[in-house]
């Protein structure tokens, strides 16, 4: 086996505790029960898989990334971490609301400068 960097460690680790704690769930939304696909699916998302591709393994890495930004892994979602549940708006949210106030320049802003814009 290929030796892992810590973050593709962090990443393992991440994954078997949610198998171990029933969280984690195959592509097709099923509980994943073996734990031979859990190590698989682990490794996929660690982008650490010996079976896979150079570039497969960069997209997997990336979409685990994202997902870990957005809050959308099992375990952020148990603790309270989903980015859907929190308080702040979202960037949809603030450009409809610059939209409605006639803002100029609000496609060009990022979500920090439309908070801004409209807290004054």
């Amino acid at each position: 086996m290929p030796r892992q960097t810590a973050e593709q460690k962090e990443r393992v680790s991440r994954v078997m505790h949610e198998w171990k704690h029933g969280e984690l769930e195959s592509s097709r939304g099923g509980k994943v029960k073996n734990p031979r696909q859990a190590v698989a699916i682990a490794l996929s998302e660690s982008g650490s898989s010996d079976r896979q591709s150079p570039a497969r393994k960069r997209r997997a890495l990336s979409r685990t990334k994202a997902k870990e930004r957005h809050g959308e892994t099992a375990q952020q979602q148990k603790e309270g971490r989903h980015a859907i549940d929190s308080k702040e708006p979202t960037q949809a949210v603030l450009y409809r609301e610059a939209k409605r106030r006639g803002i100029a320049g609000r496609s060009r802003m990022t979500k920090r400068q439309l908070q801004r814009t409209l807290a004054s």
